[in-house]
């Protein structure tokens, strides 16, 4: 599978008045206040934006747009006039604005524009952030999902846009946080198409192919894929468990990235386990029918270890990262686990299933355990794993669980920083008491139905006691799976690169 980008972002330091370009971009605050940028183009003007204003029902409130033609005194074609709200709007308003100017674009079918969004002085966000903000949404909102259609959509209109800087010296800052911006969004675009592969096609094997693909193409990439006979000698109960029902057999990937610069001071991994369900039809305990539509989004988890390790080999980050991810397909019938079955884990735990629709965990807790032979400094899992974090926290934070709180810390600041956020929920001792079987080690669901969201991650707890670890329920925020807008988000792999970017420092 191979990402095309094909947009051109660049920053720099010019006179606004004299560029030349198809569509120039400017900000308005509320009660029509101009930015200095539309101060500057309307003196240039002979006050032709403060006449129009005062006609309009434009008052620069947040996510206003305007688009003006062939504006006297300018050699631009057209301006874009976008309400910025008031100047003490908050980094998630930015990024709604540069929404709605990245969907302007798009419906105007703009290929070419300057943008002066980075100078407003929206307090307490960095020029860096509103680089990284306009960037990564201009990408996201020109994604489009067209891989299995037989006639190709147009190319993304937008090819070039160029991000006006104040001074010079905020040269350098600006380049990087376009670059980050740049792999972080293609990472993503990566991810959603992955992701929105349908599992006719997309199944453990294909994901093990893709995996092998990506490493060829960047140099500290390495791919090892155990089949399911090397499975089978491991011991890997519970992913074979899983896999045992359908035709399509498991795969266990293991993607390692070794960007560290002094081979003599090796570093201890962070590891990231990717949940890999290619279809989750449910198993024996079968989801009825409606439930069963975007399940193919089952592996978003999985794909998004491979984004993140796309990004960070394209920013060639001076760490040590390893991907796991442990791949099946949940499908019913006559070879399937059923509820009331007892399962051997890879480390030696048993397992009674009583919902096998409740297998993400069960893949999940070998790839735990597998993860101790890299003697880790951190393993984070990232899943859909359950409908009830859908339910807690709908789709605009990730769920957070974890053993060691200045790791949930860590990642709870990277996505306030990326505006890719998640919510921490407790992992008390409590919880843990509904997952006990009297006829095995641990129960793979909890008894009574209630805190879902936390008893999965506490089923994973149990195997993830000799590392500090982190569980990213990301159900309600890597895809959309319902209503005509079903797609696959690329979330959370801006957060968890944010989180990578840190540890650099």
């Amino acid at each position: 599978m191979k990402v095309e980008h094909l947009m051109e972002f660049l920053a720099k330091t010019a006179k606004l008045e004299k560029l030349r370009t198809q569509c120039m971009i400017i900000g308005i605050f509320e009660k029509r206040q101009l930015s200095p940028s539309a101060q500057l183009l309307d003196e240039q003007s002979k006050g032709y934006i403060t006449q129009i204003l005062a006609k309009s029902f434009f008052t620069g409130k947040l996510g206003q747009v305007m688009m003006l033609y062939q504006v006297p005194g300018l050699p631009c074609d057209s301006i874009l006039l976008m309400g910025c709200g008031t100047q003490d709007s908050s980094a998630m308003q930015f990024k709604e604005l540069s929404r709605k100017m990245s969907l302007a674009l798009k419906e105007n079918q703009i290929k070419e524009a300057i943008c002066a969004l980075t100078e407003l002085p929206f307090s307490e966000i960095s020029l860096e952030s509103k680089i990284r903000h306009l960037v990564e949404t201009c990408l996201d909102t020109f994604y489009q999902i067209d891989i299995f259609k037989s006639k190709k959509n147009l190319v993304p209109s937008l090819q070039k846009m160029t991000l006006l800087l104040e001074t010079r010296r905020e040269q350098r800052a600006a380049d990087r946080a376009i670059e980050e911006a740049s792999c972080i969004g293609k990472a993503v675009t990566y991810v959603k198409d992955l992701s929105n592969t349908p599992a006719n096609i997309c199944t453990p094997t294909y994901l093990a192919n893709q995996a092998e693909k990506l490493v060829k193409r960047f140099p500290k990439l390495s791919c090892a894929v155990l089949h399911e006979k090397e499975i089978k000698a491991l011991k890997m109960g519970a992913l074979l468990a899983v896999a045992q029902g359908s035709i399509h057999p498991p795969t266990f990937i293991t993607v390692e990235y070794r960007g560290n610069k002094d081979k003599n001071k090796p570093q201890k991994p962070i590891v990231l386990i990717g949940k890999g369900i290619t279809f989750d039809t449910g198993g024996n305990s079968i989801k009825p029918a409606a439930n069963m539509i975007g399940m193919k989004y089952d592996m978003c988890g999985g794909a998004s270890v491979l984004g993140v390790l796309q990004a960070i080999a394209e920013l060639e980050l001076p760490l040590h990262v390893i991907g796991l991810i442990p791949c099946a397909e949940n499908m019913p019938g006559g070879t399937a686990i059923r509820p009331d079955d007892i399962i051997t884990t890879l480390s030696g735990k048993t397992v009674e299933i009583l919902n096998t629709d409740a297998e993400g965990r069960l893949i999940l807790c070998d790839a735990l355990t597998y993860a101790e032979r890299f003697n880790p400094s951190v393993v984070i899992d990232i899943a859909t794993l359950t409908g009830a974090c859908l339910v807690a926290l709908g789709r605009h934070a990730s769920g957070l669980l974890s053993n060691n709180e200045t790791l949930a810390q860590a990642l709870l600041q990277a996505g306030v920083e990326s505006l890719d956020k998640c919510w921490q929920l407790p992992l008390w001792e409590e919880y843990h008491e509904a997952l006990q079987s009297n006829i095995a080690d641990i129960a793979n669901i909890g008894t009574g139905g209630d805190a879902g969201a936390i008893l999965g991650a506490c089923y994973l707890a149990q195997f993830a006691e000799k590392f500090h670890w982190a569980h990213l329920d990301v159900a309600g925020t890597a895809c959309r799976f319902t209503g005509k807008d079903r797609a696959a988000t690329g979330r959370p792999v801006p957060l968890l690169v944010q989180y990578l970017l840190k540890q650099c420092n």
